[in-house]
């Protein structure tokens, strides 16, 4: 394919693939008292199956001028984060209920942040994403079927305060000090 300078266009790169990602909990201290600090687990005890929630919206309010028939002003009112949700399979380490366990006896809620690595082909950060002040919002305990052979899952919904993309690079020094 050329430019429009005659000259030869690069090959766009390859869409990342999204079954290679890393989810990281970060000590929930930062936020809580000692003695509720220390009910919480430092990092979840498994991999996870699925992330869903990476996302933001902006409310915008239409508001039509007086006089001006021809559009409408479109204004930003507030900007909102989805809530992440972690689905893994049910393992003995009661890490992801530990930490809602600890939300709930406290007036603060057990805080944390952490993030989300989406990994290459070659198994190296690409992309990430950082959310702060994260709370485990909601539990899900497996569904059960006798006439199933499946795994047990549970799922756990991070209700947070704010989502950064971090540079890939920032995101590697992360991964190799875990």
């Amino acid at each position: 394919m050329t430019g429009p300078s005659g000259g030869v266009l690069p090959a766009a790169p390859d869409p990342l693939p999204k079954f290679r990602f890393v989810v990281t909990l970060d000590p929930g201290d930062a936020y809580l008292p000692p003695a509720q600090a220390a009910l919480v687990p430092l990092v979840a005890g498994a991999a996870f199956q699925e992330v869903t929630g990476l996302g933001a919206q902006l409310e915008v309010v239409a508001y039509a001028e007086g006089g001006r028939n021809d559009s409408v002003h479109q204004l930003p009112l507030r900007h909102s984060w989805n809530r992440l949700t972690l689905r893994r399979g049910l393992v003995l380490d009661p890490g992801l209920w530990s930490w809602y366990q600890a939300g709930l006896s406290g007036s603060l809620g057990g805080r944390r942040d952490g993030s989300v690595l989406l990994l290459d082909a070659a198994g190296i950060p690409a992309v990430s994403w950082a959310f702060h002040g994260g709370l485990a919002a909601k539990w899900t305990g497996p569904d059960l079927h006798a006439e199933q052979n499946a795994v047990a899952l549970e799922a756990l919904e991070i209700a947070h305060e704010g989502l950064t993309r971090v540079d890939p690079s920032t995101a590697a020094t992360q991964l190799t000090r875990r």
